[in-house]
């Protein structure tokens, strides 16, 4: 997290949190969802405006996490912003270098270990030490060539069944209790 989220943490520790207005894809794209886009419908059927400022993106993935309940939010300041998830809280991008295989998500995790996971629709999935993240559609030709090697064996599981099986949550805006 960057020093200057954390200095604003202790400087405004109650801000209120803000969800449904920001969403990762499957992709990795970052988008804003205002509250038109939201009346429109819930994401993924209706994803918002795509964020296109590189600098923004860059500090977004640099103070993404998530909490003790696998929300996965970003810390925008003294203000926590959940995310709504159109897959995974991670998106992997593959790339073979001769014949080793380089695997990093869209925020730039390295991961250490990765357990290949395959749902119902044939997307692939690589649980890491840092969550769980689905291969980015423009890399399946790599991925299948760790398939195809040997170098991974994907265990299928139901897409259903992933967010509770890795502990993340798909919508933090439908997670939260009904106003009273």
């Amino acid at each position: 997290m960057d020093e200057i989220v954390k200095a604003a943490l202790k400087k405004w520790p109650n801000v209120p949190h803000c969800v449904g207005w920001l969403a990762l894809d499957a992709r990795g794209d970052w988008t804003m969802r205002d509250e038109r886009v939201q009346r429109a419908g819930p994401f993924p059927q209706v994803k918002g405006s795509r964020i296109r400022h590189d600098k923004l993106v860059d500090f977004i993935q640099r103070n993404y996490e998530h909490d003790a309940q696998g929300c996965w939010f970003f810390q925008n300041g003294p203000q926590r912003v959940y995310v709504e998830l159109e897959a995974a809280p991670l998106v992997w991008r593959l790339h073979w270098r001769g014949d080793v295989l380089s695997v990093a998500s869209h925020a730039g995790h390295r991961p250490a270990r990765l357990e290949p996971w395959l749902d119902e629709s044939g997307r692939l999935f690589l649980a890491s030490e840092h969550g769980l993240g689905i291969v980015h559609t423009q890399d399946v030709l790599d991925a299948s060539r760790a398939v195809e090697s040997g170098v991974w064996t994907p265990t299928e599981l139901p897409f259903a069944q992933m967010p509770q099986r890795f502990g993340y949550v798909l919508s933090p805006q439908q997670a939260q209790p009904a106003p009273a």
